[in-house]
């Protein structure tokens, strides 16, 4: 009948809701299909669905189906040094015992405390029937896994290199890593690798990072300090037999003021566009403005650009110059000094750029709206604090708002300091 194909192809939700609402005696909850209970299932938060589990046999089975585990972030803390809510010890074991071959997309949370990282280190140790194809470790406050001892963090991740073997994608900032422990991943998971995130690993060398280069043809997607950024990886990257790299993300962190930074060729970004001619270059910058010698003195390909400290007029009229691929621009703080000149410079020279943002700089209204006015309508995202704008002879702040509306074909204002 109509009511009967039209009960079939009801989602499960719009099953489950019109059972409730019919009140109808005959709805015997502990009787639902496991496959709506699942689909309900992945939508509780973890301590309701461990909850419901008790409930009834079916629910306790449901809750233990293999797909409700494919996906699991371990969150571990020290309760009087973290506002986080740990995982329970009982359902890690759980886990442990019944779906460690079940999971695929994993990652760990941990607090600042080393007791955190250290049973993220023992959980991963126990992972030997595992598959993943995701791994993020993540530490929410100061870099904890640091803090493991290296040995320790090394066994426990070469458990995952090893029982894996299917590993897409591979998040481990500010850890312990080395090259050896690479050549493990790279040599059980090389086929399938194709996001590296590594920012922050001392223990890695640029000879580490060549060899995953060189071995994983079916990465797209690689992040890492500007220490191991050199001419032979960019050219490993450009080479015919390899990959076409869609991200590179570059974290250029200054440790001590002062710190020297080496140079990259022109002619080995050269080959990367070359090879790769869609490839993003995102560049994050945190360094102090005498540091920045290195940089932008000629043509370099990065399309995304973010100054997390002061950059001075100088460096922003270089990037002007020659960064003609730039798309995205974020400048957090320049000075007293106005950016007129160098915004302008920016827009006539960056023919692609679609977004910017500027945090505790200055440029006149007259030269913010020249700016608007080049750029066009390309620009789908401006966000510009109020505090920025300088009033001056033409426009005023109050006028200004319309002005920018008009050449971006949308209604736009200048973002304001939040008070409290």
């Amino acid at each position: 009948s109509v009511t009967a194909l039209s009960k079939q192809t009801m989602d499960p939700i719009s099953t489950l809701e019109a059972a409730v609402a019919s009140g109808s005696p005959g709805c015997d909850w502990a009787r639902l299909p496991q496959e709506l209970l699942l689909h309900v299932f992945q939508y509780l938060p973890l301590l309701d669905r461990a909850y419901a589990s008790q409930v009834c046999r079916g629910w306790n089975q449901a809750f233990h189906m293999p797909e409700l585990w494919r996906c699991f972030e371990f969150e571990l803390n020290q309760p009087a040094s973290s506002y986080l809510k740990a995982t329970h010890p009982d359902l890690i074991k759980q886990i442990i015992k019944r779906h460690s071959n079940h999971l695929q997309y994993v990652s760990f949370k941990v607090d600042s405390s080393t007791e955190s990282a250290e049973a993220a280190c023992d959980i991963l140790s126990q992972l030997v029937n595992c598959s993943l194809k995701t791994l993020g470790l993540i530490s929410t406050a100061r870099p904890s896994f640091m803090e493991v001892p290296k040995s320790h963090f090394i066994s426990a991740l070469t458990v995952v290199f090893v029982n894996s073997k299917s590993l897409s994608s591979l998040k481990i900032d500010d850890t312990p890593v080395d090259d050896p422990s690479l050549k493990v991943l790279v040599a059980n998971n090389s086929d399938t690798l194709k996001l590296l995130k590594m920012s922050s690993c001392p223990h890695v060398s640029p000879a580490g990072i060549l060899c995953v280069a060189d071995q994983c043809h079916g990465l797209r997607e690689l992040a890492l300090n500007y220490h191991l950024l050199s001419d032979e990886l960019l050219l490993a990257l450009s080479s015919e037999k390899h990959v076409h790299l869609e991200h590179l993300r570059i974290d250029v962190v200054s440790e001590n003021p002062g710190q020297h930074f080496h140079t990259i060729k022109k002619s080995s970004w050269d080959a990367m566009v070359r090879h790769s001619p869609k490839f993003n270059l995102v560049m994050y910058f945190f360094l102090y403005e005498d540091e920045f010698g290195p940089f932008f003195n000629e043509e370099i390909p990065v399309t995304h650009l973010y100054f997390g400290r002061s950059v001075s007029k100088e460096v922003l009229g270089r990037v002007g110059l020659h960064c003609p691929r730039l798309v995205e621009l974020v400048v957090c703080a320049n000075g007293l000094r106005p950016l007129d000149e160098e915004l302008i410079r920016i827009a006539k020279h960056c023919t692609q750029l679609s977004a910017i943002g500027l945090g505790e700089c200055e440029v006149s209204c007259s030269a913010f709206v020249e700016f608007v006015k080049m750029c066009g309508r390309r620009l789908s995202q401006l966000s510009i604090m109020e505090e920025v704008l300088i009033p001056d002879h033409k426009y005023s702040l109050d006028e200004i708002h319309w002005e920018v509306s008009k050449h971006l074909g949308r209604v736009w204002f200048p973002d304001m300091m939040p008070t409290w």
